[in-house]
């Protein structure tokens, strides 16, 4: 029998999980399907290297600032830039504060509800009503920090904007830093929105968490996956240092820790909607969509690490993978464990944001405007950590137009599909050997595709003006039909 999740609600983007189930009801195989095409890649081709940093972040509402620091951290690195000890801090203080409010969005209103039952009107009354373990008084408290949550995450939206113009789709993050330059006021002003935020995470956001976990401790054993981690590090600590972030860079495979060479971040395409070489290495990718591809299933393309050339290696992303590799939280792999780290993280983060906002400077200096001209011809490779997982972009410009540009989202390694080995994605993985309990409302599924917090969110429908999916699309070609 097989079960079709279709949409996956509250995430990012539009998604589709098809599990097959053996006469036990249990996961013996599953799909993770992206529903929308990106072509940022594609639209960027021809354009100035620097509308990127700007283009890019529209690529999710969510996580702008990650998609802004990638993209200009790339045309740096094509010019073997390092921008400014200030520039460092204030890029931190806005990704931080991207960080807290996305983390507190995906525990409180991407996945509380698949543990706590909202109130009976719109638009909660169509949320699931099997596995509710919560005491009425219990369930009341969470629902009621559910709301505050939301004027908690508005609050590190404030702590965003003041440095970053607006949020989402930051206007300050550029190559060469910042070009904001902050007042004094304007620095107590984002310590007091965080002395709001951290009071929040320090007492509601840890307690639920803890709450939760204590209550449906058997998840702690479930939703493992590979056990495969994988973080590119973020949080520059240094201004002439990539490599000392807060969180690491660095990989856990087998039990074994290793570093990181970007070089052998392969992207594979054998299920998904593309045409081209089946694998590449990131800087050789193509981003070519061919809807009719026989044993196509996703717009995802199946991100992966090339140890050997005989050894592909499937890596999760995300708060649990920094925290492992960082040390911070090594007590599992499960749906329960994410949540923590994900909570530990968003404390550790707070804690760090009170002392970067005591060592930004009034007035400082924050840009340096020699990347205002660049190169005819240039290369380079951003990297950086989104909330969900490791993130990168790749830039190669030529006659002063993007020649190539190529992005590699968490949710491309977390919810990819299955490689041109067979091996399915970190997502599908943890969702075999699963058992649903009832075939007409698994909230098991649920729980383990929102621990991941999927966000497939991209450019392209490939749907015409009549709602059908277009049968072909090229790259380049006129509209007839409207595809949006």
């Amino acid at each position: 029998m097989k079960i079709k999740l279709d949409p996956v609600t509250r995430l990012e983007g539009h998604m589709k999980v098809e599990v097959e189930l053996d006469s036990n009801n249990r996961v013996i195989d599953a799909k993770s399907t992206g529903n929308m095409f990106r072509g940022f890649e594609n639209l960027l081709r021809g354009r100035d290297p620097r509308d990127a940093v700007h283009l890019t972040q529209r690529i999710c509402g969510l996580c702008p600032v990650s998609h802004a620091i990638a993209s200009a951290k790339s045309i740096e690195a094509s010019r073997g830039f390092r921008p400014t000890q200030q520039a460092r801090i204030l890029r931190n203080l806005i990704q931080g504060g991207n960080f807290i409010q996305d983390h507190i969005l995906q525990f409180y209103h991407l996945t509380l509800l698949d543990y706590v039952k909202g109130p009976d009107k719109a638009p909660w009354v169509t949320s699931y009503d099997t596995d509710l373990r919560f005491t009425k008084s219990d369930n009341d408290k969470l629902f009621n920090n559910y709301v505050k949550a939301l004027e908690i995450r508005r609050k590190a939206h404030e702590m965003v904007a003041i440095f970053a113009g607006k949020i989402p789709h930051v206007m300050s993050i550029m190559p060469g830093g910042v070009t904001k330059q902050p007042t004094a006021a304007e620095i107590n002003q984002y310590k007091a929105l965080l002395a709001e935020v951290k009071s929040f995470i320090d007492n509601e956001y840890q307690h639920d968490v803890q709450k939760l976990a204590s209550v449906y401790s058997d998840y702690y054993n479930v939703g493992a996956g590979y056990r495969n981690f994988l973080s590119l590090g973020v949080f520059e600590l240094e201004a002439n240092n990539s490599t000392n972030t807060l969180f690491k860079q660095g990989r856990y495979t087998n039990g074994q820790y290793s570093t990181v060479d970007t070089a052998k971040i392969i992207e594979d395409i054998s299920h998904g909607w593309y045409s081209g070489s089946t694998t590449t290495a990131i800087k050789d990718s193509t981003t070519n969509p061919d809807l009719n591809k026989a044993g196509a299933y996703t717009w995802t393309k199946a991100t992966r690490y090339q140890e050997t050339t005989n050894n592909v290696i499937p890596y999760e992303v995300g708060p649990l993978a920094r925290a492992w590799i960082n040390g911070d939280y090594r007590n599992g792999v499960s749906v329960m464990d994410r949540h923590m780290a994900r909570m530990l993280e968003t404390r550790k983060l707070a804690n760090s944001l009170t002392t970067w906002t005591n060592e930004v400077v009034a007035g400082g200096q924050e840009y340096n405007s020699s990347l205002h001209s660049l190169p005819s011809a240039g290369e380079g490779m951003g990297i950086t950590e989104a909330p969900r997982g490791a993130l990168v972009h790749y830039i190669r410009y030529n006659n002063s137009v993007i020649a190539n540009y190529q992005v590699v989202t968490a949710t491309c390694w977390n919810v990819s599909p299955k490689d041109n080995n067979g091996m399915a994605g970190p997502l599908e993985k943890a969702l075999i050997g699963v058992t649903v309990k009832d075939k007409n409302n698994p909230i098991e599924l649920m729980r383990i595709i929102h621990s991941f917090d999927p966000c497939t969110a991209c450019a392209v429908h490939v749907i015409d003006s009549e709602k059908q999916i277009a049968s072909k699309f090229v790259v380049g070609t006129p509209n007839p039909k409207g595809i949006l």
